[in-house]
């Protein structure tokens, strides 16, 4: 059994038209599975939550933190 291959195609007039060429032989039965993508929904999700924190949080302290955090060491003490 030969593994899947994920491809682009577009979908135009009730076709879905493959974006590069596919190794199939004529007649030979395949499944699709489509995953749907609203680029522009995402995109418009996104910007809406921006500023959200704004307000909320001190930015520089929240960084300086960050960078503290990252000094510390969380493995244990290798003994040779």
């Amino acid at each position: 059994m030969d593994m899947g291959k994920t491809i682009r195609a577009k979908f135009s007039n009730g076709i879905i038209e493959p974006l590069e060429k596919l190794e199939l032989t004529e007649g030979e039965e395949i499944t699709v599975t489509i995953e749907h993508s609203n680029l522009i929904e995402l995109e418009d999700t996104f910007k809406a939550s921006a500023g959200g924190w704004k307000g909320l949080i001190d930015a520089e302290e929240l960084k300086k933190n960050i960078y503290a955090d990252r000094l510390i060491s969380t493995r244990p003490e290798v003994k040779l």
